[in-house]
């Protein structure tokens, strides 16, 4: 008999609160009542709405406790505004993993994708002792030339393909979209000055944890070398390349992805 009644349900509903962490008032999502607790982060400009849907509903409830979280200035933590000092991919590490312990979680894993994949990639190597597992995917360790490149091709947000642009004009209106795009750009383009283009590459064998690297073979945002790199410099390292994934492959392939992860997660 399958119980039926407030029990059986009880985690498969997505929750949404806010919490006060390091000054900001963080958005997250939560869902499931499993042992193992998971952090998603998003990419640039995203939220756990805009960027995690299929994994909010679709991944394993009874094994997992998933929790999508905003970042400062983006999604639902706003205020404040995003910025992009130097240092914002370590200020998103330290806000994500003091996020977890705030809301009582003593250990959990860590899937990051794009932006949210580097942040993934600094925390897991800063916080040793509070990660479990790490998933990264379209994320890169340091900018190059043909980087910035790609990334002032995506710098006028009125040239985004309507559907991608669509959501995100919807949560954030057009004037603060197009702001923070531009200001992301700049933030990101900086990196490329440093010596090797570094943004974490010093940090990638201070990672311990199981770790995950996935790519998706058509990925226009970010070349492949960049996973491979990652996956290289990460002792112990798995990398699965999904040969027709573009950069959101985790949305567009959603079932193979959320699997092969659950897997590696177990």
């Amino acid at each position: 008999l399958t119980p039926r009644g407030p029990a059986a349900s009880y985690g498969t509903s997505i929750t949404s609160a806010k919490i006060l962490v390091n000054g900001a008032h963080l958005h997250y999502q939560r869902t499931g009542a499993g042992s193992h607790a998971v952090l998603l982060l998003p990419g640039m400009l995203g939220s756990g709405q805009t960027d995690f849907g299929p994994q909010l509903k679709s991944m394993n409830k009874q094994l997992f406790t998933i929790v999508a979280w905003d970042p400062r200035g983006y999604g639902q933590s706003i205020p404040p505004s995003r910025d992009f000092p130097p240092d914002f991919f370590e200020r998103d590490a330290k806000d994500a993993v003091d996020l977890m312990q705030a809301l009582r979680f003593q250990k959990f894993s860590l899937l990051g994708w794009s932006d949210g994949g580097i942040t993934a990639l600094i925390a897991a190597a800063k916080y040793p002792s509070v990660i479990h597992k790490l998933v990264v995917w379209g994320a890169n360790a340091s900018v190059t030339q043909e980087d910035v490149r790609i990334y002032n091709g995506i710098r006028d947000v009125s040239k985004w393909s309507e559907k991608v642009k669509k959501p995100l004009e919807e949560m954030y209106g057009l004037e603060y979209f197009a702001k923070t795009c531009e200001a992301w750009v700049d933030g990101i383009s900086r990196f490329a000055e440093k010596p090797d283009g570094s943004i974490c590459q010093q940090l990638l064998p201070d990672i311990r944890c199981p770790t995950f690297v996935i790519h998706g073979g058509k990925d226009p945002l970010v070349p492949q070398a960049h996973a491979e790199y990652i996956h290289k410099h990460i002792k112990g390292s798995r990398f699965l390349l999904m040969p027709e994934g573009k950069h959101n492959l985790h949305l567009r392939f959603a079932e193979d992805f959320n699997r092969q992860v659950e897997d590696f997660l177990r």
